[in-house]
């Protein structure tokens, strides 16, 4: 029997607090995958562990004998369920011919959920829906089932009921899996052609590239092409993911594993590029992803300039296992050289930023998050800005647009007054609100995206209670009346706390800019003036009063000409002081500004 035929291939779409991670440690109990389990299996890193969320995607392959005795292998492909991770899971659905739709019986259908599940509806894969945590006191599995039926179509007889916790429903998923969601399609006689969606460095071994082979086969020791790199290299290894890299003579259609080539250069290997075969390559590229548009940027720089190079060495190997991470060198007059780094949100940022100092001991400043602008001059010629240092001058502009998203709240009835007042409060509009079922509404907003990217998440998870979900996707560019808020130090501007603001917006947070850095800034031997500045306009200014010094106390009795004279000897110094001293802004007040209420 022709193997391709046993093969399935699926993802998990889920929220990222549904039990997934749960339920798929009993998925890979029940095949014998893997022993009893203590923990989450497939979120090994100790943040996916610390956070309670998948950052990366985790393929991982299980055998399975059916109900009516056929063996199939099934290839598992857990993905993220964090709006700032959706690249993750674009990339794992196009390596697959079905998904499993997991849905929280006691939270129902998720904003960032519907989101993930249009993306694997567009690529027509087979979408089979579980209700998961059915154990639990205050599970509501009627009503979430119709809300699946109404958000799929589907039946009622189709929805599995499951628990993670108590492995209830595993052997009916499975069922369905091998039942309901199709093989591979693909030519095992024609050239080999297969579709890298991932990639690690491993020190020792190089770059370890996943991918799934849709034609042909790809087999040990024989020599591949790269398409997007036109590299040749020879295939050392080549095998599939169970719980460690397991190697085979070769991997064919339909199959999901890895092949290390001994490649060091992380800039070598493309996610969305094909892997052919030398002896008989394929003609054409398969379509691979298309490109990541980060969404925030933010400098990164070292501590100590020397580490410059070990910081771009870091990066690339992070990019290699995140494609959204995109990176180019800038200079800041205040951090020396470092990288202006774009991300697909504010948690992605701080991921990176835990990554990088926990598996690269990188200790890095990182600047206040902004997003991208496009800047009009007065020629009609646009610039994209992704940092407020590149705006040209306030003369030459002529207008300024800043992206818009199109946010989609799902909340229970009793927080809507709170979440339109913050909605509102960002410059949101409403776009229209309707009820989903019973007392869950689904709100839909037009939003600056420069508004969210700071503390818009943690707000409305505040004011929710952490009832509500949300998901975003870039709507348009539209005009807006923005200024360029300047820090200046005494007087001397530090770049790196540069930020666009809206107008109305800019007097306010100078001043509470200016309020917090001289909490945070130590004192000196001299004045510091910290000053908020529209272009030559100052809005703000607070004073961190220099440390004193009685220099008058070992004079005692004599005349009084003698104390003028110390204290004006005193006041030449700290002149001369103020002159050439220099203040070092601490890490602290970098991210002191993300938290400014």
């Amino acid at each position: 029997m022709d193997t391709i035929s046993n093969i399935r291939n699926f993802c998990i779409i889920a929220h990222i607090d549904h039990g997934k991670s749960t339920l798929a440690d009993r998925l890979l109990e029940k095949t014998q995958t893997i022993q009893i389990t203590e923990g989450q299996m497939l979120d090994n890193m100790d943040l996916e562990r610390e956070r309670g969320i998948t950052i990366k995607s985790h393929a991982i392959q299980m055998n399975y004998k059916s109900a009516d005795g056929k063996d199939y292998i099934l290839n598992l492909i857990d993905t993220p369920g964090h709006v700032d991770f959706s690249y993750e899971v674009s990339r794992s659905i196009a390596a697959c011919e079905g998904a499993l739709l997991v849905v929280d019986a006691t939270q129902g259908v998720q904003a960032q959920t519907i989101s993930n599940l249009y993306m694997a509806i567009d690529h027509d894969l087979e979408i089979i829906p579980i209700i998961n945590k059915i154990d639990m006191p205050n599970a509501m599995p009627d009503e979430v089932e119709d809300e699946i039926v109404e958000l799929i179509g589907c039946e009622r007889k189709d929805i599995i009921r499951a628990s993670g916790k108590t492995g209830q429903g595993v052997e009916s998923i499975l069922e369905a899996v091998v039942e309901r969601i199709p093989a591979p399609v693909g030519d095992r006689k024609a050239p080999a052609q297969a579709l890298i969606f991932d990639s690690i460095f491993n020190s020792f071994r190089g770059i370890i590239v996943l991918c799934k082979v849709l034609n042909g086969s790809i087999k040990k020791g024989e020599k591949v092409k790269f398409f997007n790199t036109d590299m040749e290299y020879n295939a050392d290894e080549v095998g599939v993911l169970k719980m460690d890299m397991m190697p085979k003579p070769e991997l064919t259609t339909g199959e999901v594993g890895y092949i290390i080539s001994g490649i060091k250069t992380a800039t070598e290997v493309k996610v969305g590029d094909t892997v052919t075969s030398v002896a008989n390559p394929c003609r054409q590229a398969i379509e691979g992803f298309q490109e990541v548009k980060p969404m925030v940027f933010a400098g990164v720089y070292p501590i100590d300039p020397n580490d410059y190079e070990s910081l771009r060495a870091s990066l690339e190997k992070l990019q290699l296992n995140d494609a959204s991470l995109t990176f180019t060198p800038e200079s800041s007059i205040a951090l020396g050289f470092g990288f202006r780094c774009g991300f697909l949100g504010l948690l992605h940022m701080e991921i990176i930023q835990e990554r990088l100092d926990r598996e690269f001991n990188m200790d890095v400043i990182t600047t206040v998050p902004n997003v991208s602008y496009n800047v009009y001059d007065k020629q009609g010629n646009m610039k994209e800005v992704h940092n407020p240092s590149g705006l040209p001058e306030q003369t030459l502009i002529d207008h300024i647009e800043e992206p818009y998203i199109h946010a989609t709240i799902i909340t229970a009835a009793d927080y809507i007054g709170p979440i339109m007042t913050l909605c509102l409060d960002k410059r949101g509009e409403l776009i229209k609100q309707e009820y989903v079922t019973g007392n869950r509404v689904e709100l839909h907003f037009m939003i600056p995206l420069g508004e969210i990217v700071i503390d818009f998440y943690d707000k409305l998870k505040s004011i929710s209670k952490g009832y509500a979900s949300f998901d975003y996707h870039i709507d348009s560019f539209r005009p807006s009346k923005l200024a360029k808020l300047d820090i200046l130090l005494n007087g001397e501007p530090v770049d790196a706390l540069s930020t666009l603001t809206h107008e109305s917006n800019a007097v306010v947070f100078g001043r509470r800019m200016c309020e917090k850095l001289k909490e945070l800034i130590p004192r000196q031997q001299f004045d510091i003036a910290i000053q908020a500045a529209i272009g030559a306009k100052i809005i703000a200014r607070e004073t961190v009063k220099q440390v004193r010094k009685d220099v008058t106390a070992k004079c005692y009795g004599g005349d009084v000409s003698r104390k003028r004279k110390l204290l004006e000897k005193q006041k030449q110094g700290k002149k001369r002081m103020k002159q050439v001293g220099n203040v070092q802004v601490p890490q602290k007040a970098f991210l002191a500004v993300l938290k400014l209420d």
